[in-house]
């Protein structure tokens, strides 16, 4: 089963460009290291803001030509999406998966380079920033959702690429051909699994990302649904719970989870059943909406 598995490629490293713990090309920069998941949130957050800009120069994607927000208007809820990922991320990661931290730890709860953050967390955070913005600026709430939610998959993507190379949150032990052979030690050194596991970063990868990206790409494109307020917001929503519920199945099952419920149901099980929910609700808002917008034309 060993000598099946694919081994982990050991060229990866969770730190990159460093030549030590705390070092970026000899320079100490207190406890901040250029890491993979790093360049990750960079990229998904600058390729996600030149994507949402693509979205509102296409005139055919929008009902009259009204656009939720301006270029620049854009650029500036970049800074706020960026704070609204870091924080709620984090803070999701430690009220959802070590509560303890608050007591027992309170100073960690701000050292993010040590690792640990939460998708779920920093949709909430996301979430927020679109809603003040919308206040702040004056644009149509649903729709700048929209905007951001066709722009969520390219984050995830490099996200979970970047799970991948750190060799974290990995899948439970298998026996399929493409199982992998992940390092001994996590990226901080802690000891880790050593039976060949399930890829699920790279599942999420695809699924999450990819496919997710290429079902709003259609739905935007062909469907039209930014001329439905709140429609692709929905699509996003229920189709990443979906995803990620099923993902969840083989990911390694959380530690922390009460014995009775370990290896049957999962945090991410948990956090993903009211974001489907929430999915189909917007869904259906956003086609009662368009129905009645086209009651009132007739």
């Amino acid at each position: 089963m060993l000598d099946a598995a694919i081994q982990f490629p050991a060229f990866l490293s969770a730190e990159i460009f460093s030549l030590g713990p705390f070092e970026l090309f000899g320079t100490q920069i207190g406890p901040f290291a250029l890491r993979w998941y790093a360049l990750a949130y960079i990229a998904g957050l600058l390729l996600g803001w030149r994507y949402m800009v693509s979205l509102i120069r296409t005139d055919r994607l929008w009902a009259d030509k009204t656009r939720p927000a301006t270029e620049p208007q854009l650029d500036d809820f970049l800074f706020w999406a960026t704070l609204g990922v870091i924080l709620g991320g984090r803070l999701g990661y430690v009220l959802f998966y070590k509560p303890d931290m608050i007591w027992l730890n309170p100073g960690e709860i701000i050292a993010i380079w040590n690792g640990g953050m939460s998708f779920h967390g920093g949709l909430i955070g996301v979430g927020l920033a679109i809603w003040w913005f919308s206040r702040k600026h004056k644009v149509p709430l649903f729709s700048l959702g929209d905007l951001v939610a066709c722009a969520a998959p390219i984050g995830l993507f490099f996200g979970r690429l970047a799970n991948f190379v750190n060799g974290e949150l990995y899948g439970r032990a298998t026996d399929v051909p493409w199982a992998v052979m992940f390092p001994t030690t996590d990226m901080f050194g802690t000891p880790a699994f050593t039976e060949p596991r399930h890829p699920s970063q790279i599942y999420e990868a695809i699924l999450e990302g990819l496919v997710l990206f290429f079902i709003l790409r259609f739905a935007t494109h062909n469907k039209l649904v930014l001329q439905k307020p709140g429609m692709a917001v929905g699509i996003f929503l229920a189709g990443y719970g979906v995803f990620r519920f099923l993902v969840e199945f083989v990911r390694e099952p959380d530690q922390h989870m009460p014995e009775a419920l370990r290896g049957y149901i999962t945090m991410g099980m948990l956090l993903c059943l009211p974001m489907i929910a929430l999915g189909v609700w917007f869904v259906l808002r956003a086609r009662g909406g368009s129905a009645k917008s086209a009651t009132a034309k007739a």
